[in-house]
């Protein structure tokens, strides 16, 4: 059985981080996080700020491509003394998933497709996560999956202006998928400490004020451990943070 630290966590879709840099590096300073897991990054490796992996205090991995996709890590080197090791489990694809090694917890930064594309190769995703979640499950290790699922849990999920039947992200084999992934082990933390809220999003349509009325959708996750996600203490959606459609979710785990 692992060991429980105390940590701050924070997942963000930044939508491309040539225009959020320095958001980004506010949001680091601010909030100094263990673990930071970015998405959407849209930029290859050489087309990455520099001070991006030169922060004070932290390991960094970059997995991205020019325009397209792409995941991040940030960790600690107070979290980890040494660099942790980063891999791509076989299933990545188009730059959409890394997993840090830390002491007594993976921690993965995911972007699942849309699936507006290629339907299929969304479910082939999820399907496979799902299995690779049942690794750590089998084996008692701990798992953090955190990142834009691309798709709502249920339909509290989605602000009822929004909700559409068939629509990508709402269907029902997709939640399948989701429920899927949480039996292996995993608890949706947000939920789990707000199971009530209605209005809980993470994504805004980026017109008609969207996000400032709330009118939005819950796609950004934090899927833990049972063991560690029964050690959350908050779990905060920051929707005023930043110009992504996208807003930061930031937990913290007691030890």
């Amino acid at each position: 059985m692992f060991h429980i630290i105390a940590m701050k966590l924070a997942t963000w879709n930044v939508n491309g981080i040539r225009a959020r840099q320095a958001e980004v590096q506010a949001f680091i300073e601010k909030e100094r996080p263990d673990v930071l897991c970015l998405q959407e990054l849209k930029a290859s490796i050489d087309q990455l700020p520099v001070w991006l992996c030169q922060i004070e205090g932290y390991w960094c991995y970059w997995h991205g491509g020019k325009a397209y996709s792409g995941v991040g890590l940030h960790v600690r080197t107070e979290t980890a003394a040494e660099r942790p090791i980063f891999e791509h489990p076989a299933f990545d694809f188009e730059h959409r998933i890394v997993t840090a090694q830390l002491r007594d917890v993976t921690v993965a930064s995911i972007y699942v497709p849309n699936g507006g594309k290629d339907f299929a190769a969304k479910m082939r995703f999820l399907e496979a996560l799902a299995d690779y979640a049942a690794l750590f499950e089998a084996s008692g290790k701990a798992l953090v999956l955190c990142g834009d699922m691309n798709v709502t849990r249920t339909d509290m999920d989605v602000h009822p202006k929004e909700r559409k039947p068939g629509a990508m992200g709402q269907r029902p084999e997709e939640r399948a998928l989701i429920e899927r992934l949480l039996s292996r082990g995993l608890v949706d933390v947000h939920r789990q400490l707000d199971p009530d809220n209605a209005d809980l999003f993470t994504w805004w349509a980026p017109w008609r004020n969207m996000r400032q009325r709330n009118i939005g959708w819950r796609l950004d996750y934090i899927f833990a451990s049972s063991a560690l996600a029964a050690r959350a203490t908050s779990c905060i959606v920051q929707r005023e943070t930043g110009t992504s459609d996208h807003g930061p979710v930031v937990v913290e785990f007691r030890d």
